[in-house]
């Protein structure tokens, strides 16, 4: 094929990267080193200057000359003074110290801008009962990041982070959601409570799995991570009497004699020390469990998101 648009190449693309580099470039302390020496003219006043004694300052200069293979520094009584090659270098390493200047301050404004938020994602007893204690404890410690939170059920959750949504996450579940990394930050209690009027209180024994798992309860939606531990802690659910997608409206119907239902000891707290619910006995049922903090897989918590990690776990990083 023939064409009259005359001939250009490709543009370069970035050189191939260089194994050994590493190993030949002085280090930046040492660069800038040379350069203090350079603009003041005595080795003993630009070590001063960085804070390292004299003895340790020659040992760079001399380390740096034997990694180069270049004499650098002519000392003498009257002071320190480049060498040719010595200014040469130092040119160079002013561009290297620049741009290393450049590049932390851009790293800098991409740590400012993580830690201008904090996106948090929660199941509804975590979110009503446990984080706001958390949230507030770490306002001193991040007095600048804005934080938002959003709720909803341990599927909601994992979706939200999964998706880049949220920094960091806290669910119910029995199992850590597919893609996630965990970690126990508290352990929590369901208790099955009803009216005070109802049949249930007026039992000499204590319900059992049976019991529970063939009577239809008020449940919280498919994917919460109470209705999912209930669920494996007695072989499965009869069909809701009722199916509600929050704490305050379970307990709002439980209260008004709608039906039992198996609830967050955290959340029920108040109602059982007010009389307006009463807790039910039960034998031979598992209904701890344990409250997660999660993240993607491979990914652990920095900047905002990790001091509130550590504040939940009692100050551990």
């Amino acid at each position: 094929m023939t064409t009259d648009e005359p001939y250009a190449p490709e543009p370069a693309g970035p050189a191939p990267a260089d194994p050994a580099l590493a190993h030949r470039m002085p280090a930046l302390g040492s660069l800038q080193l040379l350069l203090a020496v350079a603009r003041l003219g005595s080795l003993g006043r630009a070590a001063e200057e960085l804070g390292i004694s004299q003895p340790a300052a020659s040992g760079r200069v001399r380390a740096m000359e034997r990694d180069l293979g270049l004499a650098l520094v002519d000392r003498s009584p009257r002071g320190s003074r480049l060498t040719p090659a010595g200014a040469l270098v130092t040119d160079w390493a002013g561009r290297v110290v620049e741009a290393s200047a450049a590049f932390d301050a851009g790293v800098q404004a991409l740590r400012d801008r993580r830690d201008a938020r904090l996106r948090v994602a929660a199941s509804l007893t975590i979110a009503e009962y446990l984080l706001p204690g958390w949230l507030i404890a770490l306002r001193p410690l991040r007095p600048a990041t804005a934080v938002s939170l959003r709720a909803g059920n341990s599927e909601a959750v994992a979706a939200l982070l999964l998706d880049g949504e949220a920094d960091l996450g806290f669910v119910e579940g029995p199992a850590v959601p597919a893609g996630l990394d965990a970690v126990t930050v508290a352990r929590d209690r369901l208790v099955v409570v009803t009216a005070p009027g109802h049949p249930w209180t007026r039992r000499t024994a204590p319900l059992d799995a049976a019991e529970l798992s063939g009577r239809p309860l008020i449940l919280r939606e498919e994917g919460s991570g109470t209705r999912q531990v209930l669920a494996g802690a007695v072989g499965g659910l009869a069909a809701p009497l009722l199916e509600l997608a929050s704490t305050t409206a379970l307990k709002a119907a439980v209260a008004s004699g709608a039906g039992p239902a198996v609830l967050s000891e955290l959340a029920v707290s108040d109602e059982l020390a007010a009389g307006r619910l009463v807790k039910i006995p039960v034998e031979g049922v598992r209904l701890t469990r344990e409250l997660r903090a999660v993240w993607p897989a491979g990914h652990p918590p920095v900047g905002p998101a990790r001091d509130l990690l550590a504040l939940t776990r009692g100050g551990r990083g």
